[in-house]
């Protein structure tokens, strides 16, 4: 038995959320839709807003504010297993241990994942921009040319200009590392 717990609270602090595929596959970006999905899936079965978000190829970071935060695992759960179940028979791992086959595991996402639970407005915003930063960390995409996150509707509401990410900005967000 693992020591491993969370510790959520019934707060309305959003929750910082990373999760990885599978050996980090690069299997995401060519599954959007499906990804997309999974996420409506899980909004229509719990109470959940996402404040932001950047899909990349292996792994994605959102900031998620649960009307109950104790659903937050149940959500992530929810959004994983329903990818697993309709994602292309292709991308399932053929060679898994005993133990994953036991589980019922496909080969698509890591077992756990990463949280943090927002505790201020500073730090909302500090991870707001490492969500938006990503693109630029792992592809050298500018966050206005990375169209698998939130950031457009960041721009919309006039949290960032559409440039927004220059060499200053890096530097800055570069000390971030929340993977």
């Amino acid at each position: 038995m693992s020591n491993y717990k969370r510790y959520f609270k019934v707060l309305s602090n959003p929750v910082f959320i990373t999760f990885v595929t599978y050996k980090r596959r690069e299997i995401l970006i060519q599954n959007i839709e499906v990804f997309r999905n999974s996420f409506r899936y899980a909004k229509n079965k719990y109470d959940f807003e996402m404040i932001a978000i950047s899909v990349l190829k292996d792994h994605c970071h959102a900031i998620i504010s649960a009307a109950n935060t104790n659903d937050i695992p149940r959500i992530i759960r929810t959004i994983k297993f329903n990818f697993s179940i309709n994602i292309p028979e292709k991308f399932i791992c053929k060679n898994l241990s005993n133990s994953a086959i036991k589980r019922g595991e496909k080969g698509i996402w890591q077992r756990r994942y990463y949280d943090h639970i927002i505790r201020n407005e500073e730090d909302l915003y500090r991870h707001i921009d490492y969500i938006h930063y990503n693109s630029m960390k792992h592809y050298k995409i500018a966050p206005k040319d990375w169209e698998f996150s939130s950031f457009k509707k960041f721009v919309n509401n006039n949290f960032y200009e559409n440039n927004w990410c220059n060499i200053e900005d890096k530097y800055k967000i570069n000390n971030l590392d929340y993977e």
